[in-house]
């Protein structure tokens, strides 16, 4: 009896069992039918291009302001009143040309004092000439000891250097006063006047800048694996904002060393401006041609991709879209296309535009006639 009642309990759970695993797959069934199935992209034969072999012509380019290089800033070399400055900015001026008047009344009273002290010497010097020549009188006649005479001498001599400092002091007061005088320093225009007439300026105080536009230069970084190419003396193109057409430079020095913290070397430019039609400060992009390369597999700058430092492409590969990571090389603007030296084989298409939302190993095609869902769209729906 006890058997029977074990067999049938088995039984009923078997049963249970079987229509509880018909319920589960019949759920999965429903459920995998119910699933959308995932839309193949689509893109039209002008989304998608087939690598070329091009030899680009190299390019270098860089950018940054142009200065001048001749700029002086001229000082007040003693305190004083600023009486008076003759020009303001935008004034043209000649080298030697007096810009102003500072009061120097300190420096002629200290002018006057070291006079007064070297006729003082001078006064004295005579004196003890004419005193060593009286001793050399009373000497050859044995009236003072050779003793005497040295000390004559020596007061002489003393005499004479005392004044032939006081001499040089009255120059170092003479040279101060003519230095305090304001006068430009060479040709050019004043671009800054930093003090006004009436104020009290100390010694050092900056007063006027004057810069010479005649010749000018453009300081830029270049990467450390271009700068190779470079050297001094090769023909650059400058774009200068405000000047249509590019003005003619060159380059003049490359520095021996990398910029701290960075990857990039300072480079300076050189451009000769007779007309003064360009001004400092404004800002230039320059550009160094380089011979053609050899040919190499390209596509175009759009369908470059970048991410975490790394350049990418998307290729349609065996209906599916793949990422493949590339190494780019030399850059054409004008045709907006770029070298690919290492990640892509030739003969693979790739995605001539960026699009949002592509997703690697999504199904896709290209589709020579108008497609019913358009690559971007599909792409954003996904």
């Amino acid at each position: 009896m006890r058997q029977r009642r074990w067999m049938g309990g088995l039984a009923a759970v078997v049963v249970l069992a079987l229509l509880v695993g018909g319920l589960v797959a019949r759920k999965a069934r429903s459920t995998a039918e119910d699933k959308p199935k995932e839309a193949t992209l689509v893109f039209t034969p002008a989304e998608v291009v087939q690598p070329q072999r091009l030899a680009l012509p190299g390019r270098v380019t860089f950018s940054g302001p142009l200065v001048a290089p001749s700029t002086a800033i001229v000082r007040a070399k003693a305190a004083g009143t600023l009486v008076s400055l003759r020009v303001g900015e935008g004034s043209r001026v000649q080298a030697g040309e007096s810009l102003g008047v500072i009061d120097l009344a300190e420096l002629n009273a200290r002018l006057n004092e070291k006079q007064a002290q070297a006729e003082a010497a001078k006064a004295l010097l005579t004196q003890a000439q004419r005193s060593h020549d009286s001793n050399l009188g009373l000497a050859e006649q044995k009236f003072i000891s050779p003793v005497a005479l040295e000390n004559s001498k020596a007061s002489l001599d003393s005499a004479k250097a005392q004044y032939q400092a006081a001499l040089a002091q009255v120059d170092t007061a003479r040279i101060q006063l003519r230095e305090a005088a304001l006068v430009a320093p060479f040709n050019g225009i004043v671009a800054k006047r930093h003090a006004l007439p009436g104020e009290k300026v100390a010694a050092e105080q900056e007063l006027l800048t004057i810069v010479d536009l005649r010749k000018l230069e453009m300081a830029g970084s270049v990467a450390t694996f271009e700068v190779g190419q470079l050297h001094p003396g090769m023909a650059v193109q400058l774009q200068v904002e405000g000047v249509d057409e590019p003005i003619q430079a060159t380059l003049a020095r490359i520095a021996p060393a990398a910029e701290a913290g960075t990857r990039s070397i300072g480079v300076t430019v050189t451009l000769d401006n007779p007309q003064e039609r360009l001004r400092a400060g404004q800002f230039a992009t320059a550009v160094v041609l380089l011979p053609s390369g050899e040919p190499r597999l390209t596509v175009p700058v759009t369908a470059i991709s970048s991410s975490s430092g790394q350049d990418y492409v998307w290729t349609l590969e065996q209906g599916k879209l793949l990422r493949r990571t590339v190494t780019t090389g030399r850059r054409d603007a004008a045709r907006g296309l770029v070298e690919v030296s290492d990640g892509l084989a030739a003969g693979t298409p790739v995605l001539a535009a960026r699009f949002d939302n592509l997703r690697e190993g999504q199904a896709a095609r290209v589709q020579a006639t108008a497609p019913a869902v358009s690559a971007a769209s599909a792409a954003q729906t996904h």
